[in-house]
C-alpha cells in the first residue's frame, strides 16, 4: 500500500487546498457552475441563488445562454450569447482573498435596439433561512446590495460603474435585480466589475467541479451495465433474489394490514418492503418477454415492492383508457389493462409486491360530464382535476367510478380482482394533490373558476359560522391560521368519502389518502391521518450529506418530519437532481441507513424507469435501470434495509406542536431545527393535537419513554458540532468532512468525500484516492462480516452519459485500497458486466485481513468475496 498512500497523500493535499481547514462557520459563498453567479448557502442550504434575466419588448423573455470554464483554483470564465437581444457575454471571475470575490462582465452588443425592457441579474433572498442577518438594503445611487449587519456576518456586492437599476422586485425584499440594460441595449462594449465584500462568518468556497478535480470521463470504463459485448442489457450486476425466495408468490402471508403504527401481514409476519417505481410508457411499452425478464432483474437488485405509477396521467398515450384521442375516460381500456395484469403477475411470481395508484394525473374529458368542465379545461380537451375534486362532487364520482372499475378488475392471470389479491400492498387515492399548500389557492375568486371558487367560499363561510372563526380569514388559503383548518377539514371529508367507498366495494388493504410532498409544512399532516399510513416524497440535491442540521434541511429530513405516531410511514418517491447528480450513488445507503433508523415501513425510489425496458434507453433521473451510479447501490440498500442490519433509534423524540403551532406558523424541516436535529440523533415522530374544529383528528398518545419537544426552534446538537452520531453508534453523519458510514456487524460502508481519508470500521479500513465515492462491503449469508462464507463488495462514484447524453454511461473507477477482516479461504470474484460470468481477482491474506487493491483495471462497482 506504500504507493497508494502517497498518491492518497498528494490528493490530500490538493484537496486541502481548494478546500481548506475544517471550520465550523456554515455561510458559504460560491460560484455557480450553472451561470457564473455568486450563491450563497446556510449550512448547506441555499440561502441567495442568482440568474441571469432580461427581456425584449413587453417582457418578451431574452434567454442568455452560458458557459463556465474553471481556468485555475477559484479563477473562472464565463461565456454567454442572447440572441433575442443581440449582445454576448465574455465574464472572468477571480477570488482577490479570503473575503473578496471579483466579477467583470464585458457585454457586447451587435447592433442598439430600442423598446426593450433590458435585464441583468436576479438575486432571490431566502429571508426566513437568513433571518438574522435582517433584510436586505440597496447602496446609493445604483451602486450595488448589502445584506447583513455592520460589523457582523454582511455580504456586499459593488458595481462599477453603478448599474442602470439596482431595485427590489416589485417592492419585495426578497428578490433584487440589477439591470445592465434598462429601455435599450446601446450597440457597443459595456463592462461593469462587480465585487463582493463578505465580513464574518462567510467563506469562499470552490466549485463542484474543482472540488471533484479535473478529470477526463472519457477515460473511464464505458457500459458497465450495458455493453453488446459483455453485459445483457436486462441482466442484473448481482443477485439477491434469495431474499424475495421465501415470499414467492407474493401474497401467500395475507393482505398487509397497519397494526400499532407498522406494517404486518395478516398472519403476523412483519411487512417491510423496499421498493421502486415502474412509470408511464415502462407499463404499456414493455414486451411480455422484457416485463417478465425485468421482474426478474428486480428481484435480483433487492426490490420487494414496485408501485404502477402514471398509468393515467394524460401526457401517456396509450394509458389505461387508450389513446389519447378517446372522448372519455369512463371506460378502462382491455388490452391497456391487460399491460398491468402481466406485470402484476411476472411481479408476484418473482416475490415483489404491488402499490397501485387510483389516480395520478387524469385528464378528463368532455365526455366524462363534469360539471363546470369549461373553466377547469381553459378551452383544452383535457381538464387537471386537482384541488377541483375537494369541491366538485362530479369529480368525485368520475374518480369513484374509475376506483370501482379498477379494483374489480379480474386480472386473468392470477384469476384474482385486484382488490382481492394480497399481492397488493396499498392504494393511492390521489397523487400530489392537497389543498393545504399547493391546490388551494386555485380556489379563490382570484383563481378565474367562478363556479368552483363560489363553493369553496361557500364551505369557507359555513365553516366559520360552524365554529365561530374569523369570516375574513377562513378561505385566504394561502395563510397560516383558519384557513389551514378549513382546508383540512374538505381534503378529509372528501378522503373519508372515498374510504368509505372503497372499503364498500371490498378493498381491504391499507388505503392512503395523498402525500406529504414539494416541501409542505406540518399543517398538511391532518388530512393525510385519514388514510391508514402517511405518504411521503422527497427529492434532494446535490450535497445532502453535506448539510449541517442546525441550519439546513436535507430529503431525510423531510421525510422524518412526516411520520405521525401510531401511523405506518411510507415513501413512494425519493430521489435526488437535476440529473447526473455526482454524488447519487451515495444516497441509496444513506436513505436506506436511515429508514432503519426511523423505523419507516416502505420504501420507493424514483423511478426505476419511466420509458419501455429494451437495450435503447436513454440516461435520464427516472430511468435506475440502466444508471450504474444507483445500480452501484440500490442493491446494497436493499440488503441492509431488509435484513435489519441498522438498528432501530432506542430513543424516541416526539415533536407535538399546540393546535395554535400547528395550524398557525409555517413548521416544516425547512424552518424547524428540532425537527432537523431529533432526526440526527434518534427516532422522530409528529403527534397531532386535538382539534375541536377537526373532531376526527385524534390527539396523538406518544409512547411512554419519548422525549418531549414543543418548540420547533429548539436544538437537539451542539451549534458548533460537525458532526452526529445516531444513539445506536452504527451510522455517523459528519457534515464538515460530507462522509456517512454505517458500522453494523453485517454492513459496513462510508461514502461522500472519503478520497483522502484513513478510514476505519469494526472489520473494513478504506483508504480511498477517488474523492467521492462509495464503499460497502456486506455478508450475504447474515452472518456478521468477520464470519461469513461469502461477502458483497459494492463500490460507487460519478456515472456521465456519453456526449448527447446517449448510453453507455461511463463510470469513474473507484481506486484506493480496501482491507477486510473475514474467515481465511474466500477468494475474490469480479463481474465485467451486469449478467456476465465471474472473473477471479488474486488478493493477499495477512494478519486475518484481506488487502484488496482498487485500481482502473478492475473495471466493475460489484465485488464478491466467497
Amino acid at each position: 500500500m506504500t504507493g497508494l498512500r502517497a498518491g492518497l497523500c498528494i490528493g490530500l493535499t490538493a484537496l486541502l487546498a481548494l478546500v481548506g481547514a475544517a471550520r465550523a462557520e456554515p455561510w458559504t459563498l460560491t460560484v455557480d457552475e450553472r451561470n457564473g453567479l455568486p450563491a450563497v448557502a446556510l449550512g448547506g442550504a441555499p440561502a441567495v441563488t442568482s440568474d441571469f434575466v432580461f427581456w425584449g419588448g413587453n417582457w418578451a423573455w431574452a434567454d442568455l445562454a452560458t458557459s463556465l470554464r474553471v481556468v485555475a483554483p477559484f479563477d473562472y470564465a464565463v461565456t454567454g450569447k442572447n440572441q433575442v437581444l443581440g449582445f454576448d457575454l465574455a465574464e472572468r471571475i477571480h477570488r482577490l482573498s479570503g473575503t473578496q470575490l471579483v466579477f467583470q462582465f464585458d457585454l457586447d452588443a451587435r447592433r442598439t435596439l430600442s423598446d426593450v425592457i433590458g435585464g441583468g441579474m436576479s438575486f432571490r433572498f431566502d429571508l426566513e433561512a437568513g433571518a438574522k442577518l435582517g433584510e436586505p438594503e440597496l447602496l446609493p445611487d445604483n451602486s450595488g446590495w448589502a445584506w447583513g449587519p455592520r460589523g457582523g456576518t454582511r455580504m456586499e456586492m459593488r458595481f462599477d460603474p453603478p448599474m442602470a437599476a439596482v431595485v427590489f422586485e416589485r417592492g419585495a425584499k426578497s428578490e433584487i435585480r440589477a439591470y445592465f440594460y434598462q429601455g435599450e441595449v446601446p450597440q457597443g462594449l459595456q463592462r461593469h466589475v462587480a465585487t463582493i465584500l463578505l465580513s464574518g462568518d462567510f467563506a469562499i468556497r470552490p466549485t463542484i467541479a474543482e472540488r471533484y478535480g479535473p478529470d477526463d470521463s472519457t477515460t473511464w470504463q464505458a457500459g458497465l451495465l450495458f455493453d453488446r459485448n459483455i453485459a445483457p442489457w436486462n441482466a442484473a450486476p448481482v443477485d439477491l433474489s434469495f431474499l424475495n425466495t421465501p415470499e414467492r408468490p407474493a401474497g401467500k402471508h395475507g393482505f398487509v394490514r397497519a397494526v400499532n403504527g407498522a406494517l404486518a401481514f395478516a398472519d403476523g409476519t412483519p411487512a417491510r418492503f423496499w421498493g421502486t417505481n415502474i412509470a408511464a410508457y415502462t407499463l404499456f411499452g414493455t414486451t411480455r418477454d422484457n416485463v417478465c425478464r425485468q421482474a426478474r432483474r428486480l428481484s435480483q437488485l433487492g426490490f420487494n415492492l414496485v408501485r404502477l405509477h402514471h398509468h393515467d396521467s394524460y401526457w401517456v398515450s396509450p394509458n389505461i383508457f387508450g389513446p389519447e384521442t378517446v372522448s372519455d375516460t369512463k371506460t378502462l381500456n382491455p388490452s391497456m389493462l391487460e399491460k398491468l395484469d402481466w406485470w402484476v403477475k411476472c411481479l408476484k411470481d418473482e416475490g415483489i409486491y404491488v402499490w397501485l395508484d387510483l389516480h395520478v394525473q387524469r385528464g378528463l374529458k368532455r365526455g366524462d360530464d363534469i360539471d363546470a368542465f369549461d373553466e377547469i379545461s381553459k378551452a383544452r380537451p383535457g381538464a387537471e382535476l386537482k384541488g377541483f375534486n375537494y369541491v366538485n362532487p362530479s369529480i368525485a364520482e368520475a374518480m369513484q367510478r374509475f376506483d370501482d372499475a379498477y379494483v374489480n378488475h379480474l386480472n386473468p392471470y392470477t384469476q384474482l380482482r385486484y382488490k382481492d389479491d394480497p399481492a397488493i400492498v396499498a392504494m393511492l387515492l390521489t397523487n400530489e394533490n392537497d389543498l393545504t399548500k399547493h391546490f388551494g389557492n386555485g380556489l379563490l375568486p382570484i383563481a378565474n373558476v367562478p363556479w368552483h371558487s363560489a363553493r369553496y367560499m361557500r364551505e369557507a363561510e359555513l365553516f366559520a359560522a360552524k365554529y365561530r372563526l374569523p369570516s375574513d380569514r377562513v378561505w385566504r388559503s394561502w395563510e397560516f391560521g383558519p384557513a389551514k383548518l378549513l382546508l383540512n377539514e374538505l381534503e378529509s371529508r372528501f378522503d373519508t368519502d372515498m374510504i368509505r367507498h372503497l372499503r364498500a366495494q371490498g378493498v381491504e388493504v391499507p388505503l392512503v389518502t395523498t402525500s406529504s410532498w414539494g416541501d409542505d409544512p406540518l399543517s398538511s399532516l391532518p388530512a393525510l391521518t385519514t388514510g391508514d399510513m402517511v405518504d411521503v416524497h422527497s427529492y434532494g440535491a446535490l450535497g445532502e450529506l453535506e448539510k449541517n442540521p442546525n441550519y439546513a434541511a436535507n430529503l431525510v429530513d423531510w421525510i422524518a418530519a412526516a411520520h405521525v405516531v401510531d401511523k405506518p410511514l411510507s415513501v413512494t418517491e425519493w430521489n435526488v437532481s437535476p440529473f447526473p447528480t455526482a454524488d447519487r450513488h451515495a444516497i441509496p445507503l444513506y436513505v436506506a441507513g436511515s429508514a432503519s433508523l426511523q423505523g419507516w415501513d416502505a420504501l420507493m425510489q424514483f423511478a426505476y424507469a419511466d420509458s419501455p425496458l429494451n437495450d435503447r434507453g436513454v440516461p435520464s433521473n427516472w430511468q435506475a435501470f440502466n444508471d450504474p451510479a444507483l445500480l452501484a447501490t440500490l442493491p446494497a440498500a436493499a440488503l441492509l434495509y431488509r435484513r435489519h442490519d441498522v438498528q432501530e433509534a432506542k430513543t424516541v423524540y416526539v415533536f407535538a406542536p399546540t393546535k395554535g403551532q400547528l395550524f398557525g406558523q409555517l413548521i416544516s424541516p425547512a424552518t424547524s431545527a428540532a425537527l432537523r436535529t431529533a432526526a440526527e440523533k434518534g427516532k422522530l415522530l409528529i403527534a397531532m393535537p386535538a382539534t375541536s374544529e377537526l373532531p376526527w383528528l385524534a390527539a396523538s398518545k406518544p409512547p411512554p419513554d419519548a422525549t418531549i419537544v414543543t418548540d420547533p426552534g429548539q436544538r437537539l446538537l451542539d451549534p458548533e458540532a460537525s458532526e452526529a452520531v445516531s444513539d445506536t453508534g452504527e451510522l455517523r453523519r459528519n457534515w464538515e468532512t460530507g462522509i456517512f458510514t454505517i458500522d453494523t456487524p453485517r454492513t459496513q460502508a462510508a461514502m461522500g468525500w472519503i478520497g483522502g481519508q484513513s478510514l476505519r470500521l469494526a472489520d473494513v479500513g478504506l483508504e480511498i484516492n477517488t474523492r467521492n465515492a462509495t464503499v460497502a462491503v456486506q455478508s450475504l449469508d447474515d452472518k456478521p462480516i468477520r464470519e461469513a462464507s461469502a461477502l458483497l463488495i459494492s463500490l460507487g462514484a460519478r456515472s456521465v452519459p456519453s456526449s448527447g447524453s446517449q448510453l453507455p454511461f461511463r463510470s469513474e473507477p473507484v481506486i484506493g485500497a480496501l482491507t477486510i477482516r473475514a474467515k481465511n479461504g474466500l477468494r475474490l470474484f469480479r463481474r465485467l458486466g451486469a449478467g456476465s460470468d465471474e472473473r477471479e481477482i488474486p488478493v493477499s491474506y495477512e494478519g486475518g485481513e484481506y488487502h484488496i487493491e482498487l485500481d482502473r483495471g478492475i473495471a466493475t462497482y460489484w465485488l464478491t468475496l466467497k
